[in-house]
C-alpha cells in the first residue's frame, strides 16, 4: 500500500499533536503543548497562514509537513516555507520525504507561490542531501531569530 497526502483540517489536531511531539524531541525543540495546540489550531483554521499536510498509510498518520505562507520583495511576492517535515522512523528511506517536498511544490503552484524555502540543521547531512537532490540551494546567510512579546 502506498502512502497518501492530505491537507489537514481542524479535526486533525489530535492526530498532529503526537507527531509534532515526536519530531520536536528529535530536533531538540522544547515541546510546550498549549503553544503547539494554539499554533496548529491557527494554521488548521486559517489557510491564509499556510497548510499542514498529513502523510497517511492505511488511514494512519505516519508523518506531516507544514507549509507556511509569506511575502518577500526579494523573491517578488508570495513565498512559502517548509516549516517542518517529519516521517516516523519506521517509514523512512522509502522516498516519502522526497514525495512530501514534491507535494509541497504542487501546493505552492496551486497557491501562486514563486519561491519555496526551508531550513536544515547543520548537523543533519542526510536531510541536507535530500533537499539538495530536490533542487534547494544554500545561501550565504544564516537564519537569525528574535522573540517578540511573551
Amino acid at each position: 500500500m502506498e502512502a497518501s497526502f492530505r491537507v489537514a483540517g481542524p479535526r486533525d489536531l489530535e492526530a498532529l499533536v503526537p507527531l509534532v511531539r515526536e519530531f520536536w524531541a528529535i530536533e531538540r525543540i522544547e515541546f510546550v503543548e498549549p503553544g503547539v495546540r494554539r499554533a496548529l489550531a491557527g494554521i488548521l483554521g486559517d489557510e491564509s497562514f499556510g497548510r499542514i499536510v498529513l502523510i497517511e498509510l492505511a488511514g494512519e498518520a505516519i508523518g506531516y509537513y507544514a507549509l507556511t505562507l509569506g511575502y518577500s520583495l526579494e523573491f517578488f511576492g508570495r513565498d512559502a516555507f517548509v516549516d517542518e517535515v517529519y516521517v516516523r522512523e519506521a517509514h523512512r528511506s522509502r522516498g516519502l520525504g522526497m514525495r512530501a517536498l514534491a507535494h509541497a511544490e504542487a501546493q505552492c503552484a496551486e497557491l501562486g507561490v514563486g519561491y519555496l524555502h526551508l531550513e536544515v540543521d547543520h548537523v543533519n547531512p542526510r536531510a541536507r542531501a535530500l533537499y539538495e537532490r530536490t533542487g534547494f540551494v544554500r545561501h550565504e546567510r544564516a537564519l537569525m531569530t528574535k522573540r517578540i512579546g511573551s
